[in-house]
């Protein structure tokens, strides 16, 4: 506790780290703040049926991304995620298009080109959400829009890409001036505010079960090691032995000291499942344009519903689908081998040039696959604590797309935060050795 209380001491003895902080805890309110003003000409006591519709599945999801602006109409109702569906969309460009291949190579002047061109495809996404927004939001919640008509539709559509474009700027701001990747807090903040109720729904409902608070207590503890794994699993592994690495691809001839090569078993962090996610959502968007076409709701019921068996079989495919795709395009053995000769290194027993890119592309293959399920296995736990008796809503924090950006959120922050200690010759935040942040394993939105 002491040295908690000193830890905390030093980081407000740091002017700049201190000014960093209280700048994004500032930005961070207005943020919220700005969740809870409603849409001119709604009525916020007549949501009752949106807010039920955003209690579960993919809309509860997005709710909680939202903060639980998109339940109660906000301004900020679309969110972030119009803009990382747009970030995603301009990565898969960089790899396929050559256009925007030479705009990342081009360094900070093509990084300033890149973050134009998804904002521009940000306020495309919006403007094609924010119609089905409205549409979902008078067939869930008729009687909450008080003056239909032309005008209300037009600044609806107007005030919510302007909530998403400022939502956007307060991301860039944080980023720029405060503490953290800004994107990310936003997100997280989100979960965060959903976290205090899915805690007490969980313990209101244990406590009117004869035995219910061990359960609770059994719960908390099944909770706490499943953020141990999900830790394990964003922190990833820095360097994989060459004894290990020549003994999964067949060839166990190795002499020297150890020595390790520079690979990890979860190259893609938690890429593939952002990815994922935003595949997932697409269905329930389009529902949105069609909420009295029941063909159209049965099929989005399927994907929406990430209690079901086919949203999580699906789920789970895609992820280890799109670990293959990210760790493909996130290491290049060729280049790997290549720095690796012009500095003098080699794999014992392995020839320099195209035999160690051959070597580092089979172990990559090898090892991923287990880091794929593994990564899987953790997005779909949140359907098996469902099925094991706990509250749909506290069941979203035993692992999931939420416990994955949450804990790496924090460990990038914490990370940046220890980052100015070290500089400044201060103690750390962990005595035991530095904080590895996403940044270590692929990074994230």
């Amino acid at each position: 506790m002491k040295g908690l209380i000193t830890t905390i001491r030093n980081i407000f003895r740091i002017e700049e780290l201190r000014s960093r902080i209280l700048y994004t805890l500032g930005l961070i309110l207005v943020y919220r703040l700005g969740a809870h003003i409603v849409l001119p000409g709604i009525d916020p006591e007549q949501l009752g049926g949106l807010k039920a519709q955003s209690e579960s599945g993919i809309l509860g999801l997005i709710d909680m991304f939202a903060g639980g602006a998109f339940s109660q109409a906000s301004i900020f109702a679309l969110g972030i995620m119009p803009y990382i569906s747009a970030s995603i969309v301009v990565q898969l460009l960089t790899i396929a298009v050559p256009y925007f291949q030479k705009m990342q190579k081009e360094g900070e002047s093509g990084r300033k080109k890149m973050n134009q061109i998804t904002r521009w495809l940000t306020v495309l996404v919006v403007l094609g959400q924010a119609p089905g927004y409205i549409v979902n939001l008078k067939a869930q919640s008729p009687g909450a829009i008080v003056m239909d008509g032309t005008g209300f539709w037009i600044t609806s559509i107007l005030i919510l890409l302007a909530g998403t474009m400022f939502v956007m700027w307060i991301g860039e701001r944080i980023t720029e001036n405060g503490i953290g990747n800004g994107i990310s807090i936003i997100i997280m903040i989100g979960i965060i505010a959903r976290l205090p109720l899915s805690f007490r729904d969980e313990f209101l409902s244990r406590l009117n079960e004869g035995g219910g608070m061990v359960v609770f207590l059994a719960e908390l503890i099944m909770l706490y090691i499943v953020i141990a794994l999900v830790i394990l699993l964003v922190q990833g592994t820095r360097r994989i032995p060459v004894q290990f690495a020549k003994k999964i691809v067949g060839n166990k001839q190795y002499g020297g000291q150890r020595q390790y090569i520079p690979l990890k078993v979860n190259a893609a962090g938690v890429m593939p499942i952002i990815f994922a996610q935003a595949i997932m959502f697409i269905p329930a968007t389009v529902a949105q344009f069609f909420p009295e076409s029941g063909a159209m709701q049965g099929f989005a019921g399927t994907f929406t519903n990430f209690f079901s068996f086919g949203y999580n079989i699906t789920f789970a495919i895609l992820i280890i689908l799109f670990t293959y795709f990210y760790t493909a395009i996130s290491v290049n053995p060729n280049q790997m081998a290549e720095d690796m000769k012009k500095n003098g290194g080699f794999i014992p027993g392995v020839k320099p040039g195209r035999t160690t890119a051959d070597f580092i592309d089979n172990v990559m293959s090898k090892i991923t696959l287990p880091g794929s399920i593994f990564l899987a296995f953790v997005a779909i736990m949140p359907t098996l604590a469902k099925l094991s008796g706990v509250n749909s809503n506290f069941a979203q924090f035993y692992g999931g797309t939420s416990l994955l950006i949450l804990v790496g959120v924090v460990l990038d922050t914490l990370q940046q935060i220890e980052s100015h200690l070290l500089m400044r010759h201060y103690d750390g935040l962990m005595k035991s050795g530095r904080i590895k942040g996403r940044s270590s394993v692929g990074g994230m939105a």
